[in-house]
């Protein structure tokens, strides 16, 4: 019996060896930091702002355990992006409204921050008080609309993070 225990022990050291190396080399791509990426000066590409907007985000998820919710506003006044900008207010308007697990955040970015800011405002008027505590809101946009942004989210007891588009 004792031998027995002696060969498995033997058997099981090398891999426990193998996966200690192996999670050390996955942990060195992630010390790696990504260069931050500038916003875009045409508002018209999304692909560009997208980009942007993931980056700042990656930068603020210092304690978050979960994917961020992302919501992004299209500059332009077309119907399309109209429908578009309609459907993600009401997608917020939905999270929001149902609530969100401690240790997530919402992050939201735009093009047009003065429309953002108002989305992002009627979308926390259904917020129950207290519903977001410990949940992360990164607002991504004009400094002016800080301050508006920040009172409507405040009865959700989020920590709102304020990062200047720039």
């Amino acid at each position: 019996m004792k031998n027995l225990f002696r060969i498995a022990v033997l058997l099981t050291l090398p891999l426990f060896a193998i996966s200690a190396c192996k999670k050390e080399e996955a942990a060195k791509p992630a010390a790696v930091a990504a260069a931050p990426v500038t916003m875009p000066t045409d508002p018209n590409d999304t692909a560009a702002w997208k980009n942007y907007l993931v980056s700042v985000a990656k930068q603020n998820m210092e304690g978050i355990r979960q994917r961020p919710y992302m919501y992004y506003i299209p500059a332009g006044d077309t119907p399309e992006i109209q429908d578009q900008v309609d459907r993600q207010i009401s997608d917020v308007t939905d999270v929001v409204g149902r609530g969100i697990l401690p240790g997530n955040m919402i992050a939201f970015g735009s093009p047009d921050s003065t429309r953002l800011a108002d989305g992002i405002i009627e979308a926390f008027k259904v917020a129950r008080p207290n519903s977001l505590k410990d949940v992360r809101v990164l607002f991504i946009g004009a400094a002016a609309d800080e301050q508006r942004v920040r009172e409507a989210v405040a009865p959700s007891s989020a920590d709102f993070v304020f990062v200047e588009a720039k």
